[in-house]
Formats: C-alpha cells, structure tokens, sequence
C-alpha cells in the first residue's frame, strides 16, 4: 500500500431517481439498499482500505450529511470530511480536494469514486484500480475506467476507445477517442456492436500535477479559485474560504469541464461486477429475484399474478400485489410510490413535483 495513493469519495448527490426510499435528509449512500449490513458509502470506503491507508481516504459532501458520515465511517477524522456549503457539480467538488491534498501531498496520486456504485468483484476491482494508479504515476495521464457493456443500456454514457497499440503493461488500457452521453436504444446498439465502446463508471484516477495541470489547461475559472486556498487547507481559515468560493464558483461537471477537452486521456476496460445504482431498475438487476422474476423486500408482500416487479416495502406492511407486471411498488415514512419501470427516469420530475405541491417534508 504505496503512502501516496489517495482516494477522493464523491458523497454530496440525494439520489432523487430512488426516491422515496433516498430523500434529501438520508440519500440513498447512507441507506443498506441490498441488506448486507452496511451501507453502500461503508462498503465504498471499506473497499479503499485495500489501495490507501485510512487517513488518505476523503470524503467529499454536502455539510448537511458530515455527521451521518462521522456515525457510519467510526475512526473518520472530521478534516477528512469536506463539506460543501451547495452543490457545484463534480468539477468543483474534485478540484476542493485536489487542492487540498496538494498541500499535504504534491506527489499524491488520487482515485475520485461515487459513494453509491455496487462492484461485486472487489479482488479483480483492486486489482484495476492498482494497475491504474502505476499507470498514471508514470505517466501524463487523466484515466477514467470503462465498463465493458453487456447490453445496449440507454441509462449510461459510453467512451470509444482508438484501436492503436494499448499501454505495454495492461492490455487492456486504451487512448480515449470520443466520449458520448446517454443515446437512445438504436444508438446503444450499434455502440455494443461495434465493439470500441464502453460503459463510463465516473471512476477516475490520476497524479495530482496531471489533474492541476488539467485545471489550468481546461478549467482554470475554478481551478484558479481554489488554489488561492493555499495555507488555508487544514486550517481554522478552511471553511470559511470553501463557503466563499463556492458561492461563485461555477457549476460544472468534471466531464464536460476537463475530461472531454484534454488530450491525455484514458481509459481501462474493466468487468468488476458494476452497477451505478442510478435506478431502481439496476437495483432490481442485482436483486435476488422470485419465481416469477419479482425482487421483494418486504416480510409481509403477497404477490398474485404479478412478474418483473421490483416491491421495497417496511416489514410490519402487509402488502397484495395483483396482476401488477414490471412495476416499482415502495414506501418509505409515509411515502409510496407506484410507478411503471419503464417510466422510472421520470421519478425525478417526479420528485420536482412533489416538492412543488406537498412541500420539502415529503422528499
């Protein structure tokens, strides 16, 4: 375990499209969505434990959830945690704690990760994620791991990768030709058959000087902003600068702002059992599932002709289910929702609305 590999949690998002199961006051990476004990923000930081030591792990949030972090991550120091005052996107967000940890350590090469992904492969996940960070040590590069697609899913963005000679060490590490957001069916297709394309995980590795450089090169309206955070970082001073400089801060993701501008970008093809975790679909994917291919949480749901349905409900509910085919059936405090899968990327206007007409007490 090499002293300056560190890694960088994204923790800040509120999960709407698994509304009402995530709601603002305890989004879905706080939650133990597939009942193993742990939340998925536990899981996600027990997993980097195998690549950093515990004190180069990060946290990067809202600060309306730093004390649910100091509940469920114990031994977390609290200068671990960065609180962000609002939500600026990933751009931001990855550029506080780059900054920050070039104060600690200009020679640190960093891992930026979602709290919320399922990797269910966790030996051959470390295996890439190690093999990445020898990569971009040695090399000027911004990498980003791709996800070997298994269907054509219209739910992720897809990377192609150039057929050139791939980097000697791992085959399987490619020079980054286009990146491509979310494309309907016809297009997902013809990406999964052409064989150059994979899924985008929002996985990141690189050195520290390659990301700041980045920031200059690409972005520096907010990397600029955040390097006059020099001997502020790990002070009394630290906050108090964070909550400024978001305030004017643009809103941008890490994506569009860096990684389809520069040059020197990369990509690993990786099968490490992932899963995002976007939709209540992909949960119901990795579910264990009934005779009738239902996924049902819940010790009281009676189903009765009814297939293909993902039901999350409280054990004391009694719950009947009839001649209900691919739906979402949940509740959560008081809130259920009923809604047909097919229809499920329209739960976060779904949320709007409520929000709107019910008011913040119900999302």
């Amino acid at each position: 375990m090499h002293i300056n590999n560190y890694c960088v949690i994204m923790a800040g998002g509120i999960g709407a499209r698994f509304w009402p199961m995530s709601k603002t006051s305890r989004p879905k990476q706080f939650i133990d969505v597939l009942g193993t004990g742990k939340t998925l923000i536990q899981q996600t930081f027990d997993r980097f434990l195998t690549i950093c030591p515990k004190e180069n792990i990060y946290i990067v949030t809202n600060g309306i959830y730093k004390d649910i972090i100091l509940d469920q991550l114990p031994g977390i120091k609290e200068d671990q945690i960065l609180c962000e005052p609002m939500r600026r996107n990933t751009a931001p967000a990855i550029a506080y704690a780059a900054y920050k940890i070039n104060d600690m350590n200009p020679d640190a090469n960093l891992v930026v990760a979602p709290s919320d992904h399922i990797i269910l492969k966790e030996g051959v996940f470390t295996d890439v994620i190690l093999s990445a960070l020898e990569a971009v040590s040695n090399n000027d590069w911004l990498l980003t791991l791709g996800i070997t697609p298994s269907r054509p899913d219209t739910g992720y963005g897809y990377i192609q990768f150039c057929n050139d000679k791939p980097y000697s060490k791992d085959e399987r590490l490619r020079k980054v030709k286009t990146f491509t957001e979310k494309p309907n069916l016809e297009l997902a297709k013809t990406f999964l058959e052409s064989g150059d394309f994979l899924w985008n995980s929002g996985i990141f590795i690189w050195s520290l000087k390659s990301i700041l450089t980045a920031f200059d090169q690409h972005l520096d309206e907010v990397g600029n902003l955040f390097m006059e955070g020099a001997g502020k970082y790990g002070t009394d001073k630290e906050q108090e600068f964070i909550n400024r400089t978001f305030s004017v801060c643009r809103n941008i993701s890490i994506d569009y702002g860096v990684m389809e501008k520069a040059d020197n970008v990369y990509v690993l093809a990786s099968d490490f059992g992932w899963s995002d975790l976007g939709t209540w679909g992909s949960l119901f994917d990795i579910r264990q599932k009934d005779e009738n291919n239902n996924a049902i949480v819940g010790k009281n749901v009676m189903a009765f002709n009814s297939k293909e349905c993902i039901v999350n409900m409280p054990e004391d509910k009694l719950v009947v289910l009839q001649g209900l085919n691919d739906y979402i059936v949940v509740e959560d405090e008081g809130v259920l929702l009923i809604c047909k899968k097919e229809d499920e990327q329209n739960i976060r206007d779904i949320v709007n609305a409520v929000k709107i007409e019910k008011g913040e007490k119900f999302v």
